[in-house]
């Protein structure tokens, strides 16, 4: 007798749970009398008939519909089962984690940028969260027509909005176009505001978005590592002509032809050019410095006989003349 009780009984659950399925819809089936609710750890139940929400149930656990579930519905406290008639309801399991996803441009996004006519092509990757946070909006923008809802879903409708998205907050964020990742924070920030808006009229809300990399074409990647090269350097003419310097003496820099040879001997001028101009400074330096130090000791032309011939530099021992190379000395 008890088996014929409860033959139609039945059990309201998750039957095709995945962990990438934002939500799953119990429906089309009676329930009967007898019939059990299951809800597991991070799931809530939410009970709708007619396309309104009768209750919502977020306590993991087995329940007896018609005790623990029926009593607390907004419209169907009072229904009774009958020997050959069920309840017609849909229960709409949601999952109630926080997803996150990766997230990459497929093409390019040309930056405007005044160094570049065409733009700036800038590739970027990273990470989105978001949450489901309101169900009357979910049910009646996706559920209502859905039978289940994936994040491959979410993630689709956030990438068809992500270049343009990108673009708007790179411009008006990114202060250095060759160092974006400086600027990473507040082009985030940005996109999060936006991409809320966006899906929030899903019954869904962005908890969460980060750029973990930009990336530049090869050519202008190169010249930017070179760049940050050379100013680590100091300064960067100086680190031209040494590095061609070294170049030549070591014979990784040869000649090519009378333009390489021209070019070799102007360079060497130039750098002969300033080896003169450094020690005509230093030796200036000097002179005043010991003019100003020995302000009591005789100049030339004043009639006494200097210490060091200002030809050669030899030792005066009180000669008139130079012992070595014959300069007059008074």
């Amino acid at each position: 007798m008890g088996f014929f009780k409860n033959q139609f009984a039945n059990v309201v659950e998750w039957e095709e749970f995945r962990e990438d399925m934002i939500f799953w819809k119990w429906s089309n089936r009676e329930i009967k009398k007898g019939s059990k609710l299951i809800i597991r750890p991070g799931q809530d139940a939410i009970f709708v008939n007619n396309g309104k929400i009768e209750g919502i149930f977020k306590d993991d656990g087995e329940y007896n519909i018609d005790s623990d579930i029926i009593p607390f519905l907004s419209t169907l406290k009072g229904f009774k089962f009958g020997f050959n008639s069920g309840m017609r309801v849909e229960v709409l399991f949601v999952n109630t984690k926080e997803f996150t996803v990766k997230w990459g441009t497929q093409n390019p996004v040309l930056i405007p940028t005044p160094q570049l006519p065409g733009g700036m092509p800038i590739r970027a990757n990273g990470t989105f969260t978001f949450q489901v946070t309101d169900y009357v909006t979910l049910i009646d923008k996706i559920a209502g027509i859905r039978n289940s809802y994936l994040v491959e879903d979410v993630k689709i409708r956030i990438t068809s909005v992500l270049d343009q998205l990108l673009m708007k907050w790179i411009s008006r964020e990114g202060k250095d176009m060759f160092n974006l990742q400086a600027n990473a924070s507040d082009i985030a920030k940005g996109i999060r505001e936006d991409l809320d808006m966006e899906v929030l009229n899903n019954g869904i809300s962005i908890t969460g978005f980060q750029v973990m990399s930009f990336n530049y074409p090869k050519e202008i990647q190169d010249m930017i590592t070179k760049t940050a090269s050379h100013e680590m350097i100091g300064n960067l003419q100086k680190y031209q002509q040494v590095s061609m310097t070294d170049g030549i003496a070591s014979g990784k820099v040869k000649g090519g032809g009378v333009a390489g040879d021209m070019a070799g001997m102007m360079m060497g001028m130039n750098l002969a050019g300033e080896m003169m101009k450094n020690m005509n400074q230093n030796q200036n330096q000097s002179s005043s410095g010991n003019s100003s130090a020995n302000p009591g000791s005789p100049a030339q032309g004043s009639g006494q006989k200097p210490n060091f011939c200002p030809n050669c530099g030899a030792k005066n021992e009180g000669a008139n003349f130079c012992p070595n190379c014959g300069q007059k000395l008074v």
